[in-house]
C-alpha cells in the first residue's frame, strides 16, 4: 500500500497544505492545477485520509490529519535531503575523518554507540575521539577543532545544531550505609543539608545554575558544597561521606553506594550531540537519525541500581550530577 506514496507527493501535498490553496501551490511548484488535484485526490483516496476541506470561499481548511501531514513532510523531505548529502559527500570521499567529543559525564555506551554507527555510515572514516568538559569541547566545536560533541543541555548557540538523543532521570548517590537509604524514595527535605556534592560550575555554568533553581523551587537550599571534575570524583567523595549528589539513573555504582529516587519531583537530564549548523560532514545528520532510532526502541524502565562494583559496568563516563534546562 506505501508504494503509493512518493517524495513527490509529500512535496506537492506539503505546498498545497502550506499555501491553503491549490492554485498558489500549483504556481509555487511550477506545475498545473488540475494535475497537483489529482494527485493529491489520489493520495489521500489511497491511504482513505483526509487532508483539506473545502470552504465556501473556495479556499481549502486543513483538516487535524492535513495539520499533522505538514510535520510529518517536512521531516521526511529533510530526512530525504539530508540522507542524499550524506550519500553524494561518500561517494566523493569527503567523510576521511570525523572528530567526536564527549563529556565524562554523559552514558559512555551512547559515546560508543555514535561510533558504531558511523563506521557503518562510512567504514573508512577515521574516527578521533576526544574527551573535555562541555565549556572546552563546544569551545573546540566553534573553533573546528572537533566536528560534533556529545555533551548534555542546556546548549545555547544559535551557531550549534543540538540534537536531542536521550533523556534520564536524575537520582540521588548516597552510602548504603546512611540512615536514609532505608527509605524506598527520599522526599526534598531529606536532602536538605546532605545534597552537598555537585559537578564543577565551569564545566557547564549554564547547567549547574539552572540546577540549583530546581532545587531552590523544591525548597532545597544549597550553601557550601563540593565541587569535583570526573565522575568517579563525586562517587569517590559520596562513598568517603563528604554528602549526596544527583547523578543520571542507571549509572554503574562503586561498591558501598546505592540511589534512591526523590518523591514529588521531575528532575531529568537530556544529552544531545551538537555540531555547527555550517558542518561540512554530512553523516552526521543521519547519524542523528540513526541514534534516536535506537534509543527510542530501547526505551524501557530503568531500575535505580544497587551497590555494585563499578567493574562490573561500562566505564566511568556516566555520572551526571547536573539538569537540563527547560
Amino acid at each position: 500500500m506505501n508504494d503509493a506514496a512518493e517524495f513527490r507527493h509529500f512535496k506537492y501535498l506539503l505546498a498545497v497544505a502550506e499555501h491553503k490553496g491549490f492554485r498558489a501551490a500549483a504556481e509555487r511548484l511550477n506545475t498545473s492545477q488540475p494535475s497537483l488535484s489529482k494527485q493529491a485526490k489520489e493520495f489521500q483516496e489511497a491511504f482513505q485520509i483526509e487532508l483539506f476541506q473545502k470552504t465556501k470561499s473556495g479556499r481549502i481548511r486543513l483538516t487535524p490529519t492535513g495539520s499533522a501531514f505538514i510535520a510529518i513532510a517536512r521531516d521526511l523531505l529533510e530526512a530525504r535531503d539530508e540522507a542524499i548529502a550524506a550519500l553524494i559527500a561518500i561517494h566523493r570521499k569527503e567523510t576521511s575523518l570525523l572528530r567526536l567529543g564527549c563529556t565524562s559525564f554523559v552514558d559512555g555506551e551512547l559515546c560508543h554507540l555514535a561510533c558504531e554507527l558511523h563506521k557503518q555510515l562510512a567504514p573508512s572514516c577515521a574516527i578521533h575521539p576526544s574527551l573535555g568538559d562541555t565549556v572546552t569541547l563546544l569551545r573546540e566545536l566553534e573553533g573546528d577543532k572537533v566536528d560534533a560533541a556529545i555533551v548534555t543541555l542546556p546548549v545555547i548557540d544559535e551557531r550549534f545544531r543540538v540534537e536531542t538523543i536521550k533523556r534520564d532521570s536524575l537520582v540521588v548517590c548516597l552510602p548504603a550505609d546512611h540512615p536514609l537509604a532505608l527509605k524506598a524514595t527520599l522526599s526534598p527535605s531529606d536532602l536538605g543539608s546532605n545534597l552537598t556534592i555537585f559537578r564543577h560550575p565551569d564545566q557547564h555554568p549554564a547547567a549547574h545554575a539552572h540546577l540549583l533553581e530546581l532545587l531552590t523551587g523544591s525548597g532545597i537550599m544549597v550553601e557550601e558544597h563540593s565541587h569535583t571534575s570526573h565522575p568517579h570524583e563525586t562517587q569517590t567523595l559520596v562513598k568517603s561521606g563528604y554528602g549526596f549528589a544527583l547523578i543520571r539513573e542507571g549509572t554503574p555504582l562503586e561498591s558501598g553506594l546505592t540511589t534512591r529516587s526523590v518523591m514529588g519531583v521531575d528532575w531529568t537530564v537530556d544529552t544531545a550531540i551538537v555540531f555547527r549548523k555550517d558542518t561540512k560532514l554530512r553523516t552526521l545528520p543521519v547519524l542523528v537519525r540513526g541514534l534516536r532510532r535506537m534509543y527510542s526502541l530501547q526505551a524501557v524502565p530503568k531500575k535505580p541500581p544497587t551497590s555494585a562494583k563499578v567493574e562490573d559496568g561500562p566505564s566511568q563516563m556516566s555520572l551526571l550530577p547536573e539538569r537540563k534546562a527547560s
